[in-house]
């Protein structure tokens, strides 16, 4: 009888406990492990004797071992079914799962990669198999661990794992995304790259590696043939197949065994090559080393022809610097002398002997990168004669003696814990007084121009900001004041819609507080992070991207880590990457503010915001069960912090409805939708933007239950809201018109449905250019008025623009590209063209129903159709 997970859990752990004894030891430790457990006991030792075999495949020449894997049972280990499974096509097809295999790609230390091909869809893959994986059970667990890892990562520039499974006899094997291309310096070559060309496509490697450190995962194999550029310059990395995950970087592993100590000397860390090291600094180092070659043409030290003894010596020296490669050739013409000095530092930093020297992290590198396409200053230096000192002190600490080493603390403790009172005494002094004045300012507000009258009983808020902005303007000789008023004030009308003033308000604020303390002041930044999220807002992305970007690398260089500005900018960075469709990104960054504001006490407020914001990417990345848990905690935590009524609860809550409205549970969601607007309406009244947004979305639930007479004054008095606040073009306008174009479409109201979701295309299109998931959405609901109208043609047109923007922002496996292939197939099926009907129908069918949740109408749209195809 075949173990269960948990025995074999049992029997994995027990295997590794003693596989790294002396033979003698380990019958004995295992005994005494398994405590009379006579089946634990048998079962691990025949794990050990299997494992210790000399047979092992390990030994066996790699071909064999691709015939081994790939032929049936019966024919294993014959010469002639190992020759034709390698390197040709055989004239009996070789399958793995739905996959077809075409050619050998490539065979290596590690193992052999195929070309194979699915059937179904006609996608091409690589598929990998890991020729150690016979070994023992540990080289299974740490196959699967690398699935795991693999499967983590999703980032542009990262291949994708796509599938992964077993052979019928239990060896696994994995597919990934199929890449064509040159490698990074061969590309750069035969294209003969400017260095600014080269760069970019440098920090296209960076940043996926960057994303991959920030999953746990390293790569350990870091060279330009890993590194594939397509024709078109998109940059891709492989072979994440022997990556480790950062948080078993200190389990034991044998290191006797070359298979899990794979690496290339040429661009491996020192640390790497002698102790088997691995860890971002290595990764760091080997981007170090990709740099100089893009740089110069060449490595700095070429290991290939050298004896071990020559490579121990190589490794202690010191690499020359780029420019004195480049200089005797046609690279030296990459830049000019000063431009070279930078280089320089870049790459010598990167590659720094001690780990400890080196750039911290690849974001601190990419940094840099960035600074130098800029034309800005560094962050590393050269070695610097403090440095210097630091070490010659430490390598002759006896004979300073310790007299002049206990003067030296003691005065340099009396100099900083003065400097730091007298700091803290300023400080204290000025922000009483910013608290004094801003209390006058806040009761001017609400006085109503009479000394001798009470408050006025009708002031609007929009009448109470616009006061404030006039006593603002007053504060000149209180220039820190002023900024503070005018970033709170400029925040207040982005709230109410009124994006002009607040721009003026907060770009105000931000120059002030730059002239204040400086570009990168610790108010500056706020500010800065401030204007971003406003550019969210006004539908400039590119702008909000850079300076949420260019606020968190600032305040990464210049702050602690747990900083609270540090986990707003990240948050806001999160934001921007969320609403550019770029969702993974999105939530490594919104997954990291969460942590941040996490281990602070009195960032409550701004912890909710981030965990509803994380719960929001994840909506949109189609991860329902992670989004739903995240909305819950919000609801919680809001409920505590800020009361049962309160508007954020009722964010909660419609995020809540739109989840279980996804899921096509429709009367859940509208029970979450009514108990929202109910607060928001008590909150806001019934004229005010968040009630409207509310509106919308009950009225969307009640169109889904077909109750349309009640859902239609609902969106007439949101559209009506809408406009009056923000003008004509704005996403909520574009929001109500899309889902009462969908209300008047099941209404069989064609012309009104055509009318308004034409004008949300329009908006979104005006918005967003023609590249979002946003515009998708609005093409794929146009498409339906002309299916409607029996104009096949059209309707077909849009669909494929649609399903291309899906692909292009959300991914080729994302529900809303499945859902987008369903309609194209239907429409294609109306125009009796039955073969690509069914191939887009199928393709979506399969998307959708990977979803952990499928959506039930899709799943039966796309069966009834096919079956009628067959028919």
């Amino acid at each position: 009888m075949a173990p269960t997970p948990e025995q074999w859990a049992r029997i994995q752990r027990m295997f590794h406990d003693v596989a790294d004894l002396p033979a003698g030891d380990r019958t004995v430790a295992l005994r005494r492990a398994c405590d009379g457990d006579d089946d634990l006991y048998g079962a691990v030792l025949r794990l050990l004797e299997q494992d210790g075999r000399g047979d092992s495949i390990i030994d066996a020449d790699v071909y064999a071992v691709a015939g081994r894997l790939l032929a049936p049972p019966s024919d294993r280990g014959t010469d002639q079914r190992a020759a034709a499974a390698v390197g040709t096509v055989t004239t009996t097809p070789v399958t793995l799962g739905p996959y077809r295999v075409i050619r050998l790609l490539g065979a290596g230390g590690m193992g052999v990669v195929y070309l194979a091909e699915r059937a179904d869809v006609g996608q091409r893959v690589a598929i990998k198999i890991l020729r150690d994986v016979w070994v023992s059970p540990a080289g299974r667990v740490r196959f699967a661990s690398e699935q795991r890892a693999l499967a983590r990562l999703n980032h542009h520039a990262i291949a994708k794992l796509l599938d992964a499974d077993a052979l019928p006899d239990g060896t696994p094997w994995f597919a990934m995304e199929y890449v064509e291309g040159m490698s990074l310096t061969e590309y750069c070559r035969s294209n003969d790259l400017d260095l600014h060309p080269r760069l970019r496509l440098f920090r296209h490697v960076c940043d996926a590696v960057r994303h991959a450190h920030q999953h746990l995962v390293i790569h350990r194999d870091l060279k330009p043939s890993n590194i594939l550029v397509s024709s078109d310059g998109v940059v891709k990395l492989l072979d994440f197949g022997i990556a480790k995950q950062l948080e078993t970087l200190d389990a034991p592993m044998d290191r006797t065994n070359t298979l899990f100590r794979m690496m290339t000397p040429n661009y491996a860390a020192p640390e790497q090559v002698i102790h088997g090291d691995a860890g971002v600094a290595s990764d760091v180092y080997s981007l170090g080393v990709i740099l100089y070659e893009l740089l110069t043409g060449t490595v700095p030290t070429d290991f290939g022809a050298m004896t071990p003894v020559e490579a121990q010596t190589a490794l202690q020296r010191e690499p020359a610097k780029p420019s004195a490669v480049a200089r005797a050739t046609s690279y030296a013409a990459l830049t000019g002398k000063a431009g070279w000095d930078d280089l320089d530092v870049l790459c010598l930093t990167a590659m720094h002997k001690d780990a400890a020297r080196r750039y911290r992290s690849v974001e601190a590198l990419l940094r840099d990168v960035e600074h130098f396409a800029h034309g800005e200053p560094l962050e590393a230096r050269p070695d610097s004669l403090r440095y210097r000192a630091g070490k010659f002190m430490r390598r002759n600490a006896r004979r300073l003696g310790a007299t002049a080493a206990i003067l030296a603390v003691v005065t340099s403790l009396i100099a900083f814990y003065t400097l730091r009172l007298n700091r803290a005494n300023a400080a204290a002094h000025a922000e009483a007084a910013r608290t004094e004045r801003i209390q006058q300012f806040m009761l001017n507000l609400f006085d109503a121009g009479e000394t001798d009258a009470a408050p006025a009983s009708d002031l609007r808020v929009i009448t109470l900001v616009d006061r404030g902005v006039q006593e603002a303007r007053g504060l000149d000789g209180e220039p820190a004041i002023q900024a503070a008023l005018y970033q709170t004030l400029g925040s207040l009308y982005q709230r109410l819609g009124n994006y002009d003033r607040a721009d003026t308000l907060l770009q105000s604020a931000l120059d002030e507080r730059r002239r204040l303390g400086g570009v990168d002041g610790r108010d500056a930044l706020d500010s800065l992070v401030a204007v971003g999220l406003l550019r969210i807002d006004q539908a400039k992305l590119e702008d909000a991207e850079r300076l949420a970007r260019q606020a968190l690398d600032a305040a990464h260089r210049t702050l602690p880590a747990d900083d609270r500005l540090v986990a707003r900018a990240t948050a806001a960075f999160g934001k921007v990457l969320e609403e550019r469709g770029e969702y993974g990104q999105a939530i490594t960054q919104l997954t990291e503010a969460v942590r941040l504001y996490s281990a602070s006490d009195d960032t409550a407020p701004d912890l909710s915001a981030a965990i509803s914001e994380l719960a929001d990417a994840h909506f949109y990345a189609g991860h329902l069960e992670t989004s739903e848990a995240l909305n819950k905690r919000a609801l919680d935590l809001d409920r505590r912090i800020r009361g049962a009524r309160h508007p954020n609860v009722g964010d909660d809550l419609l995020n809540l409805g739109a989840i279980a409205s996804n899921r096509e549970q429709y009367e859940e969601a509208t029970r979450y939708y009514r108990e929202a607007l109910d607060i928001m309406q008590g909150w806001y009244g019934e004229k005010h933007p968040q009630t409207a947004s509310a509106q919308t979305i009950l009225a969307q639930g009640l169109t889904f239950l077909g109750h349309f007479d009640e859902a239609a004054p609902l969106f007439t008095r949101a559209l009506a809201t809408q406009e009056t606040a923000y003008g004509p073009v704005n996403r909520r306008v574009s929001f109500v018109l899309n889902e009462l174009g969908q209300l008047e479409l099941r209404r069989n109201h064609v012309d009104a449905a055509q009318h308004a979701l034409t004008r949300a295309l329009d908006i979104n299109r005006e918005l967003y250019g023609s590249q979002h998931f946003r515009v998708a959405n609005s093409l794929a609901n146009l498409a339906g008025v002309y299916f409607a109208r029996d104009d096949f043609p059209r309707a077909e047109q849009l669909l494929r623009e649609a399903v291309d923007i899906f692909t292009a922002t959300l991914t080729a496996d994302h529900v809303n590209t499945g859902v987008a292939e369903i309609k194209l197939g239907r429409v294609l099926s109306r125009e009796h063209r039955s073969r690509e009907a069914e191939e887009h129908l199928q393709r979506g069918l399969a998307v959708v129903k990977k979803q952990t949740k499928p959506p039930a109408s899709w799943v039966k749209t796309a069966t009834e159709e096919l079956a009628a195809l067959g028919n």
